[in-house]
């Protein structure tokens, strides 16, 4: 056994054993080394997308007015160089989302407002004392809107259970249609003020436009003859509410000419309106007739008219919101100087959601023009949801 050991070694300087694994060492070692190459760089390529990713995915990170600038920049900064200028090539180079049919506004001359001026126009139109706060506002792309009533009933009968039944009454339905009619308004600037750059075009003229366009709509809501103009509710005929029937408004008679006779005639407006439509109906008068009722108490010596315990709510008379509207007529002789009735049934405001401006630099130097115009209508759409009160004997 010793002559085989000292053979071995004197044959060989390294033991194939050792030799093997000096060379596991060294792959080991080696790939070891590699490992922790690849785990440096995948963690940086993870650092450099985890920053990609906060920049894009999380935009409030970044300031709110450098965030929402890149989004708005070119509609903001091609309809302002229109107002200013009359420079629409920034204009006609945006990509705008168009339906198969349409009509081309652009052709004339004129362009639809930007986004954010027309949010601007229509919180304002919202805010104002007019009969669009309580009315029920839709947005239509037509000429018209059509409303479908069925206010009559269906035929009844008890069965048995062997006699045949009876054919009963059918009900109808009534087409109520609402055109839209155009509405305008035509503010001017110098030129100079426009060349301006710190004059904030778009906010001035929201402003001019919204006004306009606010006591405008809130008038013709009211006393409106439906000639190029929406039907105000006060112009349906009115007739007393004991022989009412559709297509007129009831009217409830104070007792007195021009004038009231106790706070009872104003129980008898909210008892005449059906109990479905009470639960959101309102009270409709201007600022004349809100002063004389507010001085007004019950037999107890109570106060009928209560004011909001909050900001931003209505006053209340006799527990129902009021709504206090110019456009309606003082106390007068024979005047419907009250409404009540639940207006989001009874009256329907229908719009286009489009606003147009046209911007006229010749007909008025050295100031130039801008000619917005907007479709609306509006109509009665129950006559059985608006009650009047009638300053009359009878």
């Amino acid at each position: 056994m010793s002559n085989t050991e000292g053979l071995s070694r004197a044959g060989e300087d390294v033991s194939p054993v050792a030799e093997v694994k000096s060379a596991v060492e060294g792959f080991t070692r080696d790939f070891k080394d590699f490992q922790s190459d690849i785990h440096q760089r995948l963690q940086k390529q993870e650092e450099k997308l985890t920053m990609f990713e906060r920049k894009s995915l999380a935009p409030t990170a970044r300031p709110h007015l450098a965030s929402n600038a890149q989004a708005e920049a070119p509609h903001q900064k091609a309809f302002n160089a229109y107002l200013r200028s009359g420079d629409d090539d920034a204009l006609r180079g945006l990509e705008l989302e168009e339906k198969a049919m349409n009509t081309t506004v652009a052709a004339d001359g004129g362009y639809l407002v930007d986004p954010q001026t027309s949010d601007m126009i229509k919180s304002t139109l919202s805010s104002t004392a007019s009969i669009r706060a309580i009315a029920n506002v839709v947005s239509v792309e037509a000429t018209s809107f059509d409303v479908l009533v069925d206010h009559s009933e269906l035929g009844h009968g008890w069965a048995t259970e062997t006699d045949p039944s009876a054919e009963t009454g059918t009900g109808t339905i009534d087409r109520i249609t609402i055109p839209l009619h155009e509405l305008s308004a035509l503010p001017k600037a110098s030129q100079r003020l426009l060349d301006d750059s710190a004059f904030n075009i778009e906010s001035w003229l929201a402003g001019r436009i919204a006004d306009k366009f606010a006591r405008a709509e809130a008038a013709a809501f009211v006393n409106g003859d439906g000639v190029d103009k929406p039907t105000g509710f006060l112009t349906h005929a009115a007739v007393d509410n004991d022989s009412w029937a559709w297509d007129n408004l009831g009217y409830v008679p104070t007792g007195a000419d021009g004038d009231f006779n106790g706070a009872d005639a104003i129980i008898d407006l909210v008892y005449s309106l059906g109990a479905q439509y009470r639960a959101n109906a309102s009270f409709v008068m201007n600022s004349k007739t809100a002063g004389t009722i507010r001085k007004m108490k019950d037999s107890d010596g109570r106060f009928l008219w209560s004011d909001g315990l909050a900001a931003g709510e209505p006053a209340r008379l006799l527990g129902y919101p009021v709504l206090v509207a110019e456009d309606m007529p003082d106390i007068a002789s024979d005047a419907m100087a009250v409404a009540f009735g639940d207006f989001a049934s009874g009256y329907t405001v229908a719009e286009r959601p489009d606003l147009r401006v046209l911007r006229d630099p010749f007909s008025a130097k050295p100031h130039v023009l801008f000619y917005a115009t907007k479709r609306v209508g509006g109509d009665v759409s129950d006559f059985a949801a608006i009650k009047l009160l009638k300053f009359a004997v009878s």
